[in-house]
């Protein structure tokens, strides 16, 4: 009965990969709704992995971070075919969320130290920076994150994926796009994972991707089809990991 049922459930698991990329969605995780009108190889990452030094959180001061990763699980059938495996995502955003949010941690304990009230715990410490999206497609992951102040003034946030691999289609190589609007500026964010290899001939199949990419990738354009639609429309832009400050 298994057997059969699975028979039956693998050709909607494909058909729902091939057309669910197609448009721009909200079907992404963040820490509450928006307000709208590393070389992974699939390897999970180690529990005491300790990114601050990366974020320059210390030395530095942003408002927006974006992160983009690739093979965060292992590019297997079962990975490719199947529906996503959130528990490799969940353990990095675990992590980035740590790690951004321990220096205001560490500063408030240090008020409440400083105020000689010992019975308030510093669990309670406010968290400075959010998750606004986080979505994974097969390996590819991205992730933003804002400040809490700035939360009230993103709006319109919109993912799009494109798959590339198999078939053409599938999620193994391709791109998640992000898209958002920070007051009234457009912002736009790709993550990609192109074809491979490094012989004549291979840097053509990566170039076929990236026209794909800008080619398929679609955001919705809004009630007043004011907003941008696609990659190129946006004010601003980005291909590549990176952290913004204003």
């Amino acid at each position: 009965m298994t057997r059969k049922l699975a028979q039956v459930m693998w050709p909607a698991l494909v058909a729902n990969k091939i057309l669910n990329k197609r448009l721009g969605s909200r079907n992404f995780v963040a820490d509450y709704p928006s307000y709208t009108d590393p070389l992974l190889g699939g390897i999970a990452p180690d529990e005491g992995l300790n990114i601050e030094d990366l974020l320059e959180t210390c030395s530095k001061s942003f408002d927006i971070f974006v992160f983009g990763f690739q093979e965060i699980v292992p590019l297997k059938a079962s990975n490719v075919l199947g529906s996503e495996d959130s528990k490799i995502s969940t353990k990095w955003n675990s992590i980035i969320r740590e790690a951004l949010n321990k220096r205001t941690h560490e500063n408030c304990c240090k008020d409440i130290e400083n105020d000689g009230n010992p019975g308030q715990q510093c669990k309670e410490a406010p968290q400075d920076f959010h998750c606004i999206i986080s979505k994974q497609m097969v390996g590819i992951l991205i992730s933003v994150w804002v400040r809490s102040d700035l939360s009230p003034f993103i709006r319109h946030s919109c993912v799009s994926c494109v798959g590339c691999g198999i078939m053409g289609c599938l999620g193994n190589k391709g791109s998640v796009s992000v898209r958002f609007l920070v007051h009234e500026t457009s912002f736009c964010f790709v993550c990609t994972h192109l074809a491979s290899g490094g012989k004549e001939g291979d840097e053509k199949h990566r170039n076929s991707n990236v026209a794909e990419i800008f080619s398929r990738t679609n955001f919705p354009r809004g009630s007043l089809m004011e907003l941008p639609k696609k990659i190129l429309d946006h004010e601003l832009l980005s291909q590549q990991v990176m952290k913004t400050r204003f």
